[in-house]
């Protein structure tokens, strides 16, 4: 089973005010449903999806349903589910906002708000099991204004929703692993927090692990050149000019950097201050070599 319908599947199996029901029917029937011949009919391939909104209609409208099962035409043979109905499609019509703009008394209140979110996810959303691949929260719609307006109910809720023209149809999405945790906080999808929240921790821990290898290794990489690059240094003054010529600070790095060729800068100072008792800082340390390194570049020029 999918992570996208184990979600759909616990939204499902919640209990909701009428109210909320009402907006939760309105926001999966203006996504999945279609007139035909005088009756709606409303596919999906989720049977406790059909479920819910079969017992949906019966309760808010008190109509009778006829209902089918086929063979899906696709590769994975799925079954279809197909709801059927012809009663009341006036009222049904007028009470779920269809085909019209939704005014905003409709959606008064953050409750209301959720709810058709809830029937927009049931209808057309998806969430991408956050084990298996990148953090991705979509909303794939006929409309634009539907796309738009599912946008909206998302950023009134801060999750930074964008809208995309795809090929069929409108996509509204939400790409922030953080903003689609809110997001099934938003439609009360708890046990789906968690295993997200568990997954999103341990991966966000994964990788700073590796980012704080990597730049550890891109440390040492970085000591190790800048150490290769000061014996070259070293055995260039040498061979030209001897360490006679050095002044002592200088010749005291020389030594101490040829005797330890792999340690740090930081690892380097406190081995001379401590074998010398001489106190020598990091950044002490550095001007030296940099002082070494400008002998030898002027020895390189003279050649």
């Amino acid at each position: 089973m999918s992570f996208t319908t184990e979600i759909k599947n616990e939204i499902c199996s919640n209990d909701y005010s009428k109210l909320e029901n009402i907006c939760l029917l309105s926001g999966y029937i203006r996504n999945n449903a279609s007139l035909e011949d005088n009756k709606i009919v409303i596919l999906s391939e989720n049977l406790k999806v059909v479920r819910k909104i079969y017992t949906l209609f019966k309760e808010l409208y008190d109509v009778t349903l006829a209902y089918e099962q086929t063979r899906g035409s696709n590769l994975s043979k799925k079954s279809i589910y197909n709801i059927y109905i012809e009663e009341k499609l006036d009222i049904i019509e007028k009470s779920l906002m269809l085909n019209i703009d939704i005014p905003d008394y409709f959606l008064d209140g953050d409750d209301l708000k959720r709810a058709y979110l809830r029937g927009a996810f049931l209808a057309k959303g998806s969430i991408n099991d956050p084990k298996k691949s990148r953090y991705h929260l979509e909303f794939l719609v006929d409309s634009s204004y539907e796309a738009d307006f599912i946008m909206e109910l998302l950023n009134y809720f801060d999750l930074h929703a964008k809208v995309i023209p795809r090929d069929r149809g409108y996509m509204t999405y939400v790409k922030e692993a953080e903003k689609i945790g809110d997001f099934l906080r938003i439609v009360s999808a708890n046990n789906a927090i968690l295993y997200y929240e568990d997954i999103r921790i341990y991966r966000d821990h994964k990788n700073m692990t590796n980012r704080l290898n990597n730049m550890e290794q891109a440390n040492v990489d970085k000591s190790i050149n800048a150490s290769r690059e000061q014996l070259e240094d070293i055995k260039l003054i040498k061979e030209k000019i001897g360490l006679d010529a050095i002044d002592d600070r200088l010749r005291d790095v020389i030594v101490y950097r040829e005797k330890y060729p792999e340690v740090s800068l930081a690892e380097l100072s406190e081995i001379i201050s401590s074998e010398l008792d001489k106190k020598i800082t990091k950044s002490g340390l550095s001007h030296r070599l940099r002082k070494i390194r400008e002998i030898a570049n002027r020895l390189r020029k003279k050649d």
